[in-house]
């Protein structure tokens, strides 16, 4: 479960999940959420693997949703689909969307960038949590 949330010129990013491949599933899915109106009607008709190398949980979101950002904007697509593994050595995804269609796919948000600022992933009882702020 994601929300979205004001946070100055830019958004945030809440995420809660009971284990950490579903946590950085959703916090995909909810990066994509913020770019368009309706990710629902991006259909998963294109396919990317996505591999990154690192063992502390908290660059790792940042450097996978600055992937996802990278892919989007240098391939023009879009992604609504996210299968997400955990391993010692880092993350490894299948990540599912298709070309980005201005006449389909209305932009909400241009995400510019991901930032550290407020970045956090915490273990909080039973469940995780990750925070992150965007640069729009």
């Amino acid at each position: 479960m994601y929300e979205i949330f004001e946070h100055t010129a830019d958004l945030g990013l809440r995420v809660r999940s009971a284990d950490l491949p579903n946590l950085f599933a959703e916090a995909a899915e909810g990066l994509f959420s913020m770019t368009v109106d309706q990710l629902t009607a991006v259909r998963p008709i294109v396919e990317r693997h996505v591999e990154i190398k690192g063992t502390d949980l908290v660059y790792l979101l940042f450097d996978w949703l600055n992937e996802l950002l990278y892919i989007c904007d240098t391939e023009h697509l879009v992604f609504c689909q996210f299968a997400v593994e955990l391993t010692d050595a880092g993350l490894t995804a299948t990540i599912r969307g298709e070309p980005l269609d201005e006449e389909r796919h209305h932009i909400t948000h241009e995400v510019k960038a991901i930032t550290y600022h407020e970045l956090k992933v915490s273990r909080e009882g039973e469940s995780w949590l990750a925070e992150v702020i965007v640069d729009i």
